[in-house]
């Protein structure tokens, strides 16, 4: 019990804390940065008054033992508000589907359904001065009782990262995450890591790589990888495409593809 409250209460804390930080200031309209497609959140918020929609598609696949797993993810919506020009507001729902199959034979029994709604805030803190980098935290609840049955757990997730970014040239940049989540009905925190570098190939394509991973308390670690491509449209929307795999086991293949829209204030 007390493992649960403390959980809650870190998050609570860290949200209305860091709203001291906001500030009300006019927006300038820059480049579309994203919380997709990679594990590594941004380091800013979308601004007053800006509505962006992050959503997609996912496959992964893991086989051990003529055991085979196969995830698909049919939707990845990420909605962002701009409450404020440095802090926003975050809702998040998949809809998930899971196959198992045995030498070669599906199982018929499939999970699916939606996910946990996610609920959180995302807090620009610093901006970039040098060899500071730009640093944001966010923090999310996942509310069981949004979820469908074959997805729904008993106790309330939560997460929070810092999400920190340098700019290494007019091209290139890198950003990383650290943080700690709960979830699956367990007290035991997993703690989290991302470092992605980014590129801009020309003024539309974007290249990315990144590592990320979680290290729960009693268990292994999970050390992943994945890289790809985005392909700005025009200055409010972006395609994306990912492929990826796990370092340590878990995961075979990872393939996504989605699109990022921003609705402007005015």
């Amino acid at each position: 019990m007390n493992s649960t409250i403390n959980r809650y209460t870190l998050v609570f804390i860290l949200l209305t804390t860091i709203i001291s930080f906001a500030q009300d200031a006019p927006l300038e309209q820059e480049s579309l940065i994203t919380d997709r497609p990679d594990a590594t959140e941004a380091s800013s918020t979308v601004g007053a008054g800006v509505i962006q929609i992050e959503t997609g598609a996912f496959y992964t696949s893991f086989e051990e033992n003529e055991n085979k797993i196969e995830t698909y993810g049919y939707n990845t919506t990420l909605v962002r508000y701009g409450l404020l020009d440095k802090l926003e507001l975050r809702l998040g729902w998949n809809f998930e589907e899971i196959r198992f199959s045995f030498d070669g034979e599906e199982n018929p029994n499939v999970l699916s359904g939606f996910s946990p709604l996610l609920a959180g805030a995302k807090i620009d803190i610093a901006e970039e001065n040098g060899w500071m980098p730009e640093i944001a935290i966010i923090g999310h609840l996942f509310l069981p009782l949004s979820a469908s049955s074959d997805y729904r757990p008993e106790t309330t997730g939560a997460d929070f990262r810092f999400s920190l970014s340098h700019t290494l040239s007019e091209k290139s940049s890198i950003g990383y995450n650290i943080g700690a989540q709960w979830g699956d009905d367990s007290s035991e925190v997993a703690y989290i890591y991302t470092l992605a570098y980014g590129y801009s190939i020309t003024d539309q394509f974007g290249f990315y790589a990144e590592l990320y991973g979680d290290m729960p308390e009693d268990n292994k670690a999970n050390h992943l990888w994945d890289a790809g491509l985005t392909y700005l449209i025009n200055p409010n929307f972006q395609l994306d495409a990912t492929v990826g795999s796990s370092i340590t086991k878990g995961q075979d293949l990872l393939l996504s593809a989605g699109l990022s829209y921003r609705i402007p204030n005015n």
